[in-house]
């Protein structure tokens, strides 16, 4: 274990996954949404591969315990990637990485109804403050409520975000069910290869052949979507998930920054609000996380089995 190094790690993947959704947002100008949900799914492949091989355990790839477990996963991963890649082209890049902050957020009430996880009313005030916080960042963008206008473009992205951002609580409930019986390797590659597949039902929906620039984005996206994933990976390795969790909110730095020098975005004063309530709320919550570990672990010396939750 090595925290420094992990916490590295983890602000690097935290970085690439960036990168690699400002690369899907210009891309998306010149091609739908199934398109670039294959190219980023297709060319992480290769570098998970890499990876299996350099750690030795390339067979832990592929093994399957739970193909239906698998298929939910990727069923839900991919409606959750295209919801985000989707609003990545009516949004800034820094209201869409926001409003995904509601994820963590809504998987911890969802994780006390799918999984039985006893959730206490400090992590549900927790959760109803990030969601005013979404709420706070939406209520610009949804004119639709007021004003019917449907084909509103804005409307539309922030609808698709926190659809997205649902879609993703829903795959860490899927994802936690998952590591009971499969391995890490096996959960990322099989969930690359199946977002692959699914991407390809998409064809007859306007798929057009990439070329020049859009086609080397959609390639680096998929390269910097697998590489991402495995420095998350080594990070997790190398600390505690409490550790590392509040770095995820770095997103927002870079995103801010990738927003204003490449695509000239500038977040109105309710994103930023929002947004900061949603990490106040997402940092109650992985504080009182590790309070709770730190009070099982002194029982636990102590000789007792009992501790909050």
């Amino acid at each position: 274990m090595n925290p420094a190094r992990g916490i590295a790690f983890k602000l690097t993947s935290v970085l690439l996954f960036t990168l690699m959704s400002a690369c899907i947002k210009a891309a998306r100008q010149d091609v739908p949404t199934g398109e670039a949900i294959f190219f980023r799914s297709f060319f992480a492949i290769p570098p998970i591969i890499l990876y299996a091989l350099w750690r030795g355990h390339i067979a832990e790839a592929f093994i399957v315990k739970d193909r239906f477990a698998h298929l939910n996963r990727g069923l839900v991963g991919v409606a959750a990637m295209g919801c985000g890649f989707g609003a990545l082209g009516f949004l800034p890049l820094p209201e869409v990485i926001a409003i995904g902050y509601a994820a963590p957020l809504l998987a911890t009430g969802l994780a006390a109804l799918m999984l039985g996880e006893v959730v206490r009313l400090f992590r549900w005030t927790a959760v109803l403050i990030g969601l005013v916080g979404v709420l706070v960042m939406l209520w610009p963008r949804l004119t639709v409520l007021a004003a019917g206008e449907f084909s509103d473009t804005e409307a539309l992205g922030a609808w698709l975000a926190i659809l997205g951002a649902m879609l993703v609580a829903l795959a860490t409930i899927h994802i936690r069910r998952l590591t009971h019986t499969e391995t890490t390797l096996s959960i990322v590659f099989w969930f690359s290869v199946s977002a692959t597949v699914a991407s390809l039902t998409t064809i007859p929906f306007g798929w057009t052949w990439p070329v020049g620039w859009t086609l080397t984005l959609l390639i680096v996206a998929g390269l910097l979507g697998g590489v991402a994933q495995i420095f998350m990976t080594e990070g997790y390795r190398q600390a505690d998930a409490s550790t590392l969790a509040p770095f995820e909110y770095s997103s927002m730095v870079y995103g801010l920054g990738i927003g204003f020098f490449i695509f000239a975005e500038t977040p109105g004063p309710s994103v930023l609000i929002g947004a900061a309530i949603v990490i106040a709320a997402g940092m109650l919550i992985i504080w009182r996380e590790r309070q709770l570990k730190i009070d099982r672990t002194r029982a636990r010396k102590a000789g007792g089995d009992r501790g909050p939750v």
